[in-house]
């Protein structure tokens, strides 16, 4: 199934696994949205009716959830159920029609699609750039499968490499005592960890769930990612934090050249 997408033509390499996006006309200027816009569309190309899906938080997920609304009013999918990750994709889905629920009424869900800010070699992710990485990482550890897209500008070569924020939720109860210990615990790597914060006056920014978000910043990969993640949890006054480990079955991955999909 080719995406339908504006002055874009699909054709399939198995050989790639992928299937090559070209633009019609020289003149056609690929802006990372429309990337991120491609992606989605294929992605959604894995959604089959009757599906119970978790609809991601983000710029890139925002154009799966569109998709889907607009091949519920087409007719072309039936009997969907959307587990939103977010209060803002809640909204989103809600005007677009599509139905909702939760993990309360359904516990396994069969795909999820989401965006993620970083995908290393091995498809593990940072997630929570946008704020949502605790829902989102509640749906999405409950999905049979998870398919993340990304433009290539999110692909690294390790966890942290891209020098922008790994994000912890915290409670805000003594949030300064808890940044610290995170930082602490990074040393080695560069750590700098600072509170998120939003408008002029630099508010804290709070999550759909109440809390603050630290955001880790790297000068150097941190190692082992799971023995990272198990004393980043141990912390008292975390709540969670954004690396999404082994977790993507697959990543679709929107560049220049093309579209390329990798499966783990």
């Amino acid at each position: 199934m080719a995406i339908p997408y504006p002055h874009f033509t699909a054709t399939e390499n198995a050989d790639m696994d992928a299937a090559l996006l070209l633009p019609s006309s020289p003149s056609v200027i690929i802006t990372q949205d429309n990337l991120k816009k491609i992606a989605a569309y294929k992605a959604v190309e894995y959604v089959e009716s009757g599906m119970v899906l978790g609809l991601g938080t983000g710029s890139t997920a925002k154009h799966a959830v569109d998709r889907i609304g607009e091949l519920l009013r087409q007719g072309e999918l039936k009997d969907i159920v959307g587990i939103p990750t977010s209060k803002k994709t809640h909204e989103q889905a809600l005007s677009l029609g599509i139905p909702l629920s939760d993990l309360d009424s359904h516990p396994v869900v069969d795909l999820a699609i989401d965006g993620a800010d970083e995908v290393d070699p091995f498809l593990n992710l940072v997630k929570g750039r946008g704020g949502s990485l605790l829902r989102e990482k509640m749906v999405e550890s409950a999905c049979k499968k998870f398919i993340v897209i990304v433009d290539e500008s999110k692909l690294v070569n390790y966890i942290g490499g891209s020098g922008l924020a790994m994000p912890v939720e915290v409670i805000q109860f003594c949030w300064k005592f808890t940044a610290e210990r995170l930082r602490r615990l990074f040393e080695e790597a560069g750590c700098v960890a600072k509170l998120r914060t939003f408008g002029e006056k630099d508010e804290p920014f709070v999550t759909d769930n109440g809390n603050f978000i630290v955001d880790l910043y790297f000068e150097r990969s941190f190692g082992d990612l799971k023995a990272a993640s198990d004393a980043i949890l141990q912390l008292a006054g975390v709540v969670e934090h954004g690396m999404f480990l082994d977790m993507a079955t697959t990543v679709i991955v929107a560049g220049e050249l093309g579209l390329t999909v990798k499966n783990k």
